[in-house]
């Protein structure tokens, strides 16, 4: 039996996150399903996407993802399964797949049309759980739905190159619980922009020379420990997952601050890259 994900916007408080598990197990009470995040921001397309991306691969070939976020019915607003990589998603179609369609061409896309069956104004519950239960057993994907070839496309998602190819301008697509801020500016288009050039990264009154790939990189630990700059420092490096991230060395934003408040960033401003010319 396959592993049913579960990313939403529910929080913790409601009933949501736990009455879309309980008719999964009504359904396939010997299914696995594991919590990948029910803390995405209200309706924010672009973190559950950052999110998602980032988790579905730690998981096996044949995992069912449900994405419980936007997922309301409407002329515009429609829902989708798709098998990506040997993975089933079921979402929305606003945008969140399109992180992943922007790598990896989707063996398959349907639009679900199983909803005069179905009687809801609880997509997520309903709706998505009927069809990844139904994918769980076997089924395929044109039995709940019509075979389309496109996903909607979230804007913003990549960064802009000027003609020069000098300059990359990239956002703020995700806010971590650190108060690391990750930009859409991956490592792979860095180089391939940059050919070794040297740089500077400007975030409003912050700016960066160097990328570093660990946290602790930008730590000189051969300075004694009560006088090396630590906690509090600044530094610019590639995350696990390739992107360019802004951060504070052991950053908590209570206390120290972080990357976002004490660099005043938020969701979509810019970050910039300037290459030597």
């Amino acid at each position: 039996m396959p592993i049913i994900t579960l990313t939403t916007d529910f929080g913790e408080k409601d009933h949501f996150a736990g009455a879309v598990k309980g008719a999964i197990y009504n359904e396939l009470d010997e299914i696995r399903i594991v919590d990948i995040s029910h803390s995405v921001s209200p309706f924010h397309s672009t973190e559950a996407a950052y999110i998602i991306q980032n988790a579905y691969k730690s998981f096996p070939k044949g995992t069912i993802h449900i994405i419980g976020i936007d997922s309301e019915l409407n002329p515009e607003n429609k829902h989708i399964a798709v098998l990506l990589d040997g993975h089933y998603f079921v979402c929305a179609n606003n945008g969140i797949i399109s992180m992943l369609t922007n790598e990896i061409n989707p063996e398959k896309i349907v639009e679900i049309n199983i909803h005069d069956r179905v009687e809801t104004n609880f997509p997520t519950l309903d709706v998505f759980v009927k069809v990844a239960c139904h994918i769980a057993r076997g089924g395929t994907l044109e039995v709940i739905g019509k075979v389309i070839t496109e996903v909607k496309e979230l804007t913003g998602l990549n960064p802009v190159v000027n003609q020069q190819q000098n300059q990359i301008i990239g956002n703020v697509i995700y806010i971590d619980n650190y108060g690391n801020v990750v930009s859409n500016i991956t490592k792979s288009i860095f180089e391939t922009i940059g050919k070794g050039r040297t740089f500077k990264i400007m975030a409003r009154t912050a700016s960066f020379t160097k990328v570093h790939t660990h946290y602790s990189d930008a730590i000189n630990f051969e300075i004694p420990k009560g006088k090396r700059e630590e906690d509090g420092k600044k530094l610019a490096l590639w995350n696990a997952s390739n992107y360019l991230e802004l951060a504070i060395y052991k950053s908590n934003p209570t206390t120290v601050g972080s990357a976002a408040s004490l660099f005043g960033l938020e969701y979509r401003d810019t970050i910039s890259v300037n290459f030597e010319s």
